[in-house]
């Protein structure tokens, strides 16, 4: 076997979207019970909200009860949309996505003005809620407008983290190059972002431009050198661009900075591989 041949199974082995992506993702912390952080311009304990958040794990029915109660006697946008939020975390733990995912939009859409953060994340709650529903194409709305209003209100680690998500969704779309775009956006508005630069790099690769997968497997690694995945994928790179030597130290280091793990699993098979290819 030549080392394109070779070359050429590591990608089909590699062939899911984004490293770790092959199958749906669990219900994101934010869906469950995580409490949400403080946002700019946001003044006070939000009492009412901290107590309904403390029964959505435990007594989702009665969180949910909490919720409309309170609902009922809100008198500020805020106190609308922390409602509706609280809803809808109520509804992910009971099961009803759909539910769950129109209460977020709500929430969204009453959220104070002055604090586009909180109606981004909320917006990012209700798309993960459709996403946890299987409705990609409900979902890649929501995210998009998410981003966008992260972006507005430059929260950069957010906007980031949104648009890795929408390319996401994109890729299962299969508009890979909408997926690129959305990750350009991603390490623009945060530049030390590793995820964004390794689904960059994989990206890149699958669509074969392995000029940019280099350049962007090999800032991933900077960020974070001893990130098993992104050994992987800088071994795959490699193995791609005919550099067989590359892409076995590449392999090696997943197996000294994780063994007995998946990836130095899969390493130790793609050196095999090479290995094979070189006495075939």
């Amino acid at each position: 076997m030549t080392l394109l041949l070779a070359s050429a199974a590591l990608a089909v082995l590699q062939s899911g979207a984004f490293p770790g992506s092959n199958t749906m993702p669990d219900i994101p912390d934010d869906l469950r019970d995580r409490p949400p952080r403080i946002e700019r311009g946001v003044s006070g304990p939000p009492a009412d909200l901290w107590t309904c958040l403390k029964q959505t794990s435990s007594y989702p029915q009665q969180a949910l009860d909490f919720a409309q109660e309170w609902r009922e006697r809100a008198s500020t946008d805020l106190e609308f949309a922390q409602s509706a939020h609280c809803a809808g975390l109520a509804l992910v733990q009971l099961g009803r996505y759909g539910e769950a995912r129109q209460a977020f939009e709500l929430a969204s859409g009453e959220a104070p003005q002055d604090n586009l953060a909180y109606a981004a994340r909320l917006a990012a709650m209700a798309g993960n809620a459709a996403m946890a529903e299987n409705d990609v194409e409900a979902a890649l709305p929501l995210l998009d407008r998410a981003g966008g209003m992260a972006l507005a209100a430059e929260e950069n680690e957010l906007a980031a983290d949104l648009r890795v998500d929408l390319a996401r969704v994109l890729v299962r779309l299969d508009r890979p190059e909408d997926a690129a775009s959305a990750l350009a956006e991603a390490r623009e508005a945060d530049a030390l972002d590793v995820e964004a630069w390794l689904l960059s790099a994989t990206l890149s690769r699958r669509l074969e431009r392995l000029g940019e997968a280099q350049a962007q497997i090999e800032r991933a690694a900077l960020l974070d050198p001893r990130n098993p995945q992104i050994g992987l994928e800088a071994g795959v790179i490699a193995a791609m661009a005919g550099r067989a030597e590359d892409a076995r130290a590449s392999f090696r280091s997943v197996l000294a900075v994780a063994p007995g793990s998946p990836q130095a699993e899969r390493a130790q098979g793609y050196l095999t591989q090479l290995d094979t290819a070189e006495t075939e």
